[in-house]
This record gives C-alpha cells, structure tokens and sequence, in this order.
C-alpha cells in the first residue's frame, strides 16, 4: 500500500469527501507514476479517480464501524497541511 495514504475508516468526525478523494488522487498517481497532467492524460486520470471516490465512499458507508480511531491523521486535518493549502490559495488569489 502507498504509505501516504491514510487509513480513512473509524475518523471522528467521518472522512469527508475532499479527504475520500484525496485518497483518490494519491493512489491513482501512484499506480500510474502520473504526477503531472497533460492533455492525454488528464481525462482517463481524472475519471479514474472520480471512480475511485465513488467506490471509496460507498464502501467506507457499507463497513462496520471500527473500534478504534486510525493510529494516524489524514493529511487534509494536519495543521501544516491546512497551513500550506492556505497559503497556496493566498498566493493564487
């Protein structure tokens, strides 16, 4: 498994869906080594990781609850993350 992407599943409050798809995103670009969109590439990729969303989603709904928490946080609720999110829309503002 890709260790950056974090176990969603048992989160208090539940993973949202800009975290499912982050997931997505990173486990698409790691089975295809797509880092970088081009016009090729773009469409298939980000299909792929609308489907993968989708089914992500429906399969975290359809699991049992966990008994505990995930050991690790995703990285969407890290404070440096959201503090890089920030100011990367700071700077595109």
């Amino acid at each position: 498994m890709c260790r950056n992407i974090t176990t969603l599943r048992g989160l208090e409050p539940a993973a949202t869906a800009e975290e499912i798809e982050a997931a997505a995103r990173q486990y698409v670009r790691k089975v295809t080594g797509v880092q970088t969109l081009t016009d090729q590439t773009r469409d298939p990729f980000e299909a792929a990781v609308a489907e993968i969303t989708e089914v992500t989603t429906r399969l975290l709904a359809e699991l049992p609850a966990r008994r505990q928490p995930p050991p690790t946080v995703p990285p969407l609720r890290r404070p440096e993350v959201q503090a890089r999110i920030a100011a990367k829309a700071a700077r595109s503002s």
